[in-house]
Protein backbone atom coordinates (compact mmCIF):
# COMPACT_ATOMS: atom_id res chain seq x y z
CA UNK A 1 0.00 0.00 0.00
CA UNK A 2 1.05 3.33 -0.63
CA UNK A 3 1.01 5.44 2.09
CA UNK A 4 -1.84 7.34 1.26
CA UNK A 5 -3.76 3.95 1.12
CA UNK A 6 -2.52 3.61 4.34
CA UNK A 7 -3.79 6.64 5.65
CA UNK A 8 -7.23 6.39 3.75
CA UNK A 9 -7.51 3.17 5.21
CA UNK A 10 -7.05 3.74 8.82
CA UNK A 11 -9.61 6.47 8.38
CA UNK A 12 -12.13 3.75 7.13
CA UNK A 13 -10.84 1.20 9.98
CA UNK A 14 -9.64 -1.01 7.75
CA UNK A 15 -6.75 -3.67 8.68
CA UNK A 16 -3.17 -2.10 7.31
CA UNK A 17 0.17 -3.65 7.61
CA UNK A 18 1.52 -0.88 9.77
CA UNK A 19 -0.14 2.26 11.74
CA UNK A 20 0.02 5.55 9.38
CA UNK A 21 2.11 8.82 10.62
CA UNK A 22 2.23 12.52 10.29
CA UNK A 23 2.61 14.98 13.14
CA UNK A 24 0.61 18.01 13.80
CA UNK A 25 2.63 22.21 12.91
CA UNK A 26 5.09 19.48 11.16
CA UNK A 27 4.93 22.11 7.89
CA UNK A 28 6.71 24.97 10.04
CA UNK A 29 8.55 25.53 12.84
CA UNK A 30 10.43 22.59 13.68
CA UNK A 31 11.85 21.94 10.02
CA UNK A 32 15.25 24.28 9.72
CA UNK A 33 13.98 24.94 5.65
CA UNK A 34 11.25 26.92 7.29
CA UNK A 35 13.49 28.88 9.87
CA UNK A 36 15.26 29.83 6.87
CA UNK A 37 12.27 31.54 4.75
CA UNK A 38 11.03 32.93 8.08
CA UNK A 39 14.15 35.42 7.70
CA UNK A 40 13.31 36.45 4.74
CA UNK A 41 9.72 36.46 4.73
CA UNK A 42 6.84 37.14 7.47
CA UNK A 43 4.02 34.87 8.11
CA UNK A 44 1.96 35.16 6.27
CA UNK A 45 3.88 36.28 3.04
CA UNK A 46 4.44 32.55 3.60
CA UNK A 47 0.51 31.45 4.27
CA UNK A 48 -0.34 34.02 0.97
CA UNK A 49 2.17 33.03 -1.57
CA UNK A 50 1.42 29.43 -3.32
CA UNK A 51 4.73 28.55 -3.95
CA UNK A 52 6.54 29.48 -0.68
CA UNK A 53 3.82 27.45 1.07
CA UNK A 54 4.37 24.01 -1.09
CA UNK A 55 8.17 24.20 0.24
CA UNK A 56 6.89 24.57 3.79
CA UNK A 57 4.46 21.91 3.11
CA UNK A 58 6.54 19.29 1.07
CA UNK A 59 9.67 19.33 3.40
CA UNK A 60 8.12 17.14 6.35
CA UNK A 61 7.54 14.89 3.82
CA UNK A 62 10.78 15.17 2.65
CA UNK A 63 12.53 15.18 6.24
CA UNK A 64 10.71 12.77 8.23
CA UNK A 65 9.15 10.29 5.71
CA UNK A 66 5.19 11.47 7.00
CA UNK A 67 2.51 9.60 5.42
CA UNK A 68 0.28 12.79 4.54
CA UNK A 69 0.97 16.44 3.85
CA UNK A 70 -0.90 19.05 5.65
CA UNK A 71 -1.08 21.97 3.49
CA UNK A 72 0.69 25.21 5.17
CA UNK A 73 -1.65 28.00 6.07
CA UNK A 74 -3.39 29.56 9.36
CA UNK A 75 -6.83 28.95 11.16
CA UNK A 76 -7.12 32.84 10.73
CA UNK A 77 -7.46 32.82 7.47
CA UNK A 78 -11.18 32.58 7.38
CA UNK A 79 -11.68 35.57 9.95
CA UNK A 80 -9.68 37.54 7.35
CA UNK A 81 -11.70 36.22 4.44
CA UNK A 82 -15.16 37.26 6.66
CA UNK A 83 -14.28 40.61 6.87
CA UNK A 84 -11.88 41.43 9.89
CA UNK A 85 -8.55 42.06 9.33
CA UNK A 86 -5.23 39.77 10.01
CA UNK A 87 -2.73 41.71 11.65
CA UNK A 88 1.01 40.10 12.72
CA UNK A 89 1.45 41.12 16.90
CA UNK A 90 5.15 42.24 18.04
CA UNK A 91 6.01 38.17 17.76
CA UNK A 92 5.00 38.22 14.05
CA UNK A 93 2.27 35.78 15.71
CA UNK A 94 -0.90 36.14 13.43
CA UNK A 95 -3.99 37.95 14.72
CA UNK A 96 -7.69 38.99 14.09
CA UNK A 97 -9.27 42.42 15.10
CA UNK A 98 -12.04 44.32 14.11
CA UNK A 99 -14.88 42.59 15.33
CA UNK A 100 -17.64 44.04 17.13
CA UNK A 101 -19.39 42.26 19.55
CA UNK A 102 -22.78 43.25 18.48
CA UNK A 103 -25.51 41.98 16.73
CA UNK A 104 -24.39 44.72 14.04
CA UNK A 105 -20.86 43.76 14.54
CA UNK A 106 -21.88 39.76 13.43
CA UNK A 107 -24.32 40.87 10.85
CA UNK A 108 -21.43 42.83 9.23
CA UNK A 109 -19.57 38.89 8.78
CA UNK A 110 -19.97 37.61 5.30
CA UNK A 111 -20.12 34.31 3.78
CA UNK A 112 -17.11 34.91 1.31
CA UNK A 113 -16.61 32.88 -2.20
CA UNK A 114 -13.65 30.82 -1.43
CA UNK A 115 -11.93 30.92 -4.77
CA UNK A 116 -11.81 35.07 -4.68
CA UNK A 117 -10.92 35.36 -1.00
CA UNK A 118 -8.41 32.40 0.17
CA UNK A 119 -7.36 31.66 -3.39
CA UNK A 120 -3.76 31.25 -2.59
CA UNK A 121 -5.03 28.45 -0.01
CA UNK A 122 -6.41 26.61 -2.68
CA UNK A 123 -3.79 27.25 -5.01
CA UNK A 124 -1.49 25.13 -2.09
CA UNK A 125 -3.33 22.22 -2.04
CA UNK A 126 -3.36 22.35 -5.59
CA UNK A 127 0.76 22.70 -6.07
CA UNK A 128 0.83 20.08 -2.71
CA UNK A 129 -1.47 17.92 -4.60
CA UNK A 130 0.55 17.54 -7.89
CA UNK A 131 3.56 16.98 -5.82
CA UNK A 132 3.30 14.16 -4.19
CA UNK A 133 0.79 12.55 -6.62
CA UNK A 134 -1.17 9.71 -5.51
CA UNK A 135 2.01 8.77 -2.92
CA UNK A 136 0.77 10.87 -0.23
CA UNK A 137 -2.13 12.01 1.53
CA UNK A 138 -2.98 15.56 0.90
CA UNK A 139 -4.71 17.04 4.07
CA UNK A 140 -6.50 20.22 4.39
CA UNK A 141 -7.84 22.04 7.53
CA UNK A 142 -9.88 24.63 9.16
CA UNK A 143 -10.68 25.89 13.01
CA UNK A 144 -13.77 24.35 14.35
CA UNK A 145 -16.53 27.71 14.74
CA UNK A 146 -15.88 27.41 18.91
CA UNK A 147 -12.30 28.08 18.00
CA UNK A 148 -12.39 30.83 15.74
CA UNK A 149 -14.93 32.55 17.49
CA UNK A 150 -12.24 32.59 20.21
CA UNK A 151 -9.66 34.33 18.74
CA UNK A 152 -12.35 36.36 16.72
CA UNK A 153 -13.69 38.12 20.40
CA UNK A 154 -9.69 37.94 22.22
CA UNK A 155 -8.35 41.29 22.99
CA UNK A 156 -5.87 40.06 24.47
CA UNK A 157 -4.94 36.44 22.69
CA UNK A 158 -1.54 35.88 23.99
CA UNK A 159 -3.26 35.45 27.05
CA UNK A 160 -6.29 32.81 27.28
CA UNK A 161 -7.63 33.31 23.77
CA UNK A 162 -10.89 31.65 24.99
CA UNK A 163 -11.45 33.93 27.99
CA UNK A 164 -13.63 36.79 25.82
CA UNK A 165 -16.03 34.20 23.70
CA UNK A 166 -16.48 33.20 27.51
CA UNK A 167 -17.81 36.17 28.45
CA UNK A 168 -20.13 36.66 26.05
CA UNK A 169 -21.01 33.04 26.64
CA UNK A 170 -22.32 34.47 30.04
CA UNK A 171 -23.35 38.25 28.53
CA UNK A 172 -24.84 37.38 25.99
CA UNK A 173 -25.52 33.71 24.50
CA UNK A 174 -28.07 34.29 21.77
CA UNK A 175 -25.02 36.40 20.21
CA UNK A 176 -22.28 34.03 20.59
CA UNK A 177 -24.56 31.40 18.64
CA UNK A 178 -25.29 33.53 16.07
CA UNK A 179 -21.56 34.26 15.47
CA UNK A 180 -20.69 30.33 15.75
CA UNK A 181 -23.35 29.39 13.13
CA UNK A 182 -22.26 32.19 10.46
CA UNK A 183 -18.77 30.82 10.90
CA UNK A 184 -19.84 27.16 10.89
CA UNK A 185 -21.95 28.54 7.12
CA UNK A 186 -18.80 30.12 5.86
CA UNK A 187 -15.67 27.59 7.15
CA UNK A 188 -17.98 24.52 5.46
CA UNK A 189 -17.84 26.53 2.14
CA UNK A 190 -13.94 26.52 2.70
CA UNK A 191 -13.46 23.25 3.41
CA UNK A 192 -15.40 22.54 -0.02
CA UNK A 193 -13.29 24.34 -1.97
CA UNK A 194 -10.30 22.88 0.20
CA UNK A 195 -11.44 19.09 -1.28
CA UNK A 196 -12.48 20.31 -4.75
CA UNK A 197 -8.44 21.66 -4.87
CA UNK A 198 -7.32 18.15 -4.26
CA UNK A 199 -7.41 16.87 0.07
CA UNK A 200 -7.79 14.20 0.76
CA UNK A 201 -9.05 14.56 4.25
CA UNK A 202 -9.62 17.53 6.24
CA UNK A 203 -8.91 18.76 9.91
CA UNK A 204 -11.34 20.80 12.21
CA UNK A 205 -8.83 21.95 14.94
CA UNK A 206 -10.90 22.87 17.65
CA UNK A 207 -7.94 23.84 20.00
CA UNK A 208 -10.00 25.26 22.55
CA UNK A 209 -12.86 23.07 23.06
CA UNK A 210 -11.68 22.29 26.52
CA UNK A 211 -12.15 25.70 28.05
CA UNK A 212 -15.82 24.85 28.16
CA UNK A 213 -18.03 22.28 30.34
CA UNK A 214 -19.77 19.30 28.80
CA UNK A 215 -23.07 21.33 29.42
CA UNK A 216 -21.45 24.78 27.52
CA UNK A 217 -19.85 22.58 24.80
CA UNK A 218 -23.43 20.64 24.02
CA UNK A 219 -25.04 23.85 24.07
CA UNK A 220 -23.13 26.31 21.87
CA UNK A 221 -19.86 24.42 20.16
CA UNK A 222 -20.98 20.95 19.28
CA UNK A 223 -24.37 22.24 17.48
CA UNK A 224 -21.86 24.95 15.13
CA UNK A 225 -19.78 21.78 14.38
CA UNK A 226 -22.81 19.40 13.72
CA UNK A 227 -23.95 22.78 11.56
CA UNK A 228 -20.47 23.06 9.81
CA UNK A 229 -20.04 19.08 9.62
CA UNK A 230 -23.80 18.70 7.88
CA UNK A 231 -23.18 22.14 5.70
CA UNK A 232 -19.91 20.50 4.59
CA UNK A 233 -21.01 17.14 3.12
CA UNK A 234 -17.74 15.84 2.33
CA UNK A 235 -19.09 12.32 1.73
CA UNK A 236 -16.28 10.16 1.07
CA UNK A 237 -13.38 12.03 2.06
CA UNK A 238 -12.53 11.80 5.80
CA UNK A 239 -12.99 14.80 8.39
CA UNK A 240 -10.88 14.25 11.54
CA UNK A 241 -11.96 16.31 14.75
CA UNK A 242 -9.13 17.70 17.19
CA UNK A 243 -9.82 18.56 20.36
CA UNK A 244 -7.22 20.01 23.05
CA UNK A 245 -8.09 19.16 27.14
CA UNK A 246 -11.49 17.72 25.80
CA UNK A 247 -11.31 13.97 27.63
CA UNK A 248 -14.67 15.18 29.35
CA UNK A 249 -16.25 16.27 26.02
CA UNK A 250 -15.24 12.84 24.36
CA UNK A 251 -18.61 11.13 24.16
CA UNK A 252 -20.38 14.64 22.76
CA UNK A 253 -17.81 14.34 20.33
CA UNK A 254 -18.10 10.67 19.51
CA UNK A 255 -21.46 11.46 18.38
CA UNK A 256 -20.87 13.94 15.56
CA UNK A 257 -20.57 12.98 11.95
CA UNK A 258 -16.94 12.75 11.98
CA UNK A 259 -14.47 9.92 10.38
CA UNK A 260 -11.42 10.57 12.66
CA UNK A 261 -11.32 11.35 16.64
CA UNK A 262 -8.06 13.16 17.23
CA UNK A 263 -7.13 13.16 21.03
CA UNK A 264 -4.85 14.87 23.33
CA UNK A 265 -2.00 13.15 24.84
CA UNK A 266 -4.28 12.94 28.27
CA UNK A 267 -6.43 10.65 26.83
CA UNK A 268 -6.00 6.96 27.39
CA UNK A 269 -5.86 5.57 23.36
CA UNK A 270 -7.39 2.28 24.52
CA UNK A 271 -10.13 3.67 27.20
CA UNK A 272 -11.47 6.07 24.21
CA UNK A 273 -11.55 3.39 21.74
CA UNK A 274 -13.73 1.30 23.54
CA UNK A 275 -16.05 4.38 24.50
CA UNK A 276 -16.18 5.21 20.40
CA UNK A 277 -17.26 1.75 20.20
CA UNK A 278 -15.28 0.76 16.72
CA UNK A 279 -17.48 3.62 15.20
CA UNK A 280 -14.54 6.01 14.81
CA UNK A 281 -11.02 5.73 14.00
CA UNK A 282 -8.61 7.63 16.59
CA UNK A 283 -5.77 9.81 16.08
CA UNK A 284 -2.36 10.81 18.43
CA UNK A 285 -1.54 11.42 20.75
CA UNK A 286 1.90 10.71 21.90
CA UNK A 287 2.84 13.74 24.27
CA UNK A 288 4.71 16.43 22.04
CA UNK A 289 7.15 16.60 25.05
CA UNK A 290 8.31 12.90 24.66
CA UNK A 291 10.12 14.37 21.29
CA UNK A 292 12.13 16.55 23.14
CA UNK A 293 13.59 13.79 25.27
CA UNK A 294 15.48 10.91 23.45
CA UNK A 295 15.45 8.90 20.86
CA UNK A 296 14.95 6.18 22.25
CA UNK A 297 12.08 7.97 24.58
CA UNK A 298 10.34 8.66 21.58
CA UNK A 299 10.68 5.01 20.32
CA UNK A 300 9.16 3.51 23.35
CA UNK A 301 6.48 6.47 23.45
CA UNK A 302 5.32 5.61 19.67
CA UNK A 303 4.99 1.85 20.70
CA UNK A 304 2.99 2.48 23.36
CA UNK A 305 0.37 4.70 21.56
CA UNK A 306 0.18 2.11 18.91
CA UNK A 307 0.00 -0.81 21.64
CA UNK A 308 -3.09 0.75 23.12
CA UNK A 309 -4.99 0.85 20.25
CA UNK A 310 -3.34 -2.54 18.63
CA UNK A 311 -2.94 -0.43 15.45
CA UNK A 312 -6.38 -0.70 14.22
CA UNK A 313 -8.23 2.24 13.25
CA UNK A 314 -5.24 4.66 14.08
CA UNK A 315 -3.19 7.17 12.76
CA UNK A 316 -0.44 8.21 14.86
CA UNK A 317 0.38 11.80 15.70
CA UNK A 318 1.09 13.95 18.90
CA UNK A 319 -1.36 14.75 21.03
CA UNK A 320 -0.96 18.77 19.79
CA UNK A 321 1.55 20.19 17.52
CA UNK A 322 5.12 19.98 17.00
CA UNK A 323 7.37 21.91 19.47
CA UNK A 324 9.50 24.58 17.98
CA UNK A 325 12.36 23.72 19.70
CA UNK A 326 12.00 19.79 18.90
CA UNK A 327 14.99 17.78 17.55
CA UNK A 328 15.15 17.01 13.87
CA UNK A 329 16.35 13.71 14.97
CA UNK A 330 13.34 12.87 17.43
CA UNK A 331 11.13 13.82 14.77
CA UNK A 332 13.25 11.56 12.31
CA UNK A 333 13.09 8.85 15.10
CA UNK A 334 9.01 9.33 15.82
CA UNK A 335 8.21 8.24 12.04
CA UNK A 336 10.79 5.75 11.85
CA UNK A 337 9.28 3.84 15.05
CA UNK A 338 5.76 4.23 13.34
CA UNK A 339 7.08 2.59 10.05
CA UNK A 340 8.65 0.01 12.50
CA UNK A 341 6.26 -1.49 14.09
CA UNK A 342 4.03 -4.25 11.82
CA UNK A 343 0.27 -5.11 12.66
CA UNK A 344 -0.62 -8.58 13.12
CA UNK A 345 -2.93 -9.49 9.84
Amino acid sequence: MTPRELFLAACRRERVPRVPVWIMRQAGRAMPGYRALRRRYSFLELCRTPELALQVALEPVERLGVDAAIVFSDILIVGEAMGLSLELDDRGAPRLAGLEPTAAGVARLRTFDPSEETRFVLEAIELLARSVGRERAVIGFAAAPWTLACYMLARHPTENPATDARRLLHADPALLAGLLERIAVATAGYLRAQIAAGADAVQLFDTWAGELSLEQYERFARPATLRLLEELAAGPVPVILFARGAAHLLAAMAGLPVTVLSVDWRVDLGTAQGLLGGTRALQGNVDPCALLATVDAVDQAVRNAIGRTGGRGHILNLGHGLHPDTPLENAQAFVRAAHAVTLEP
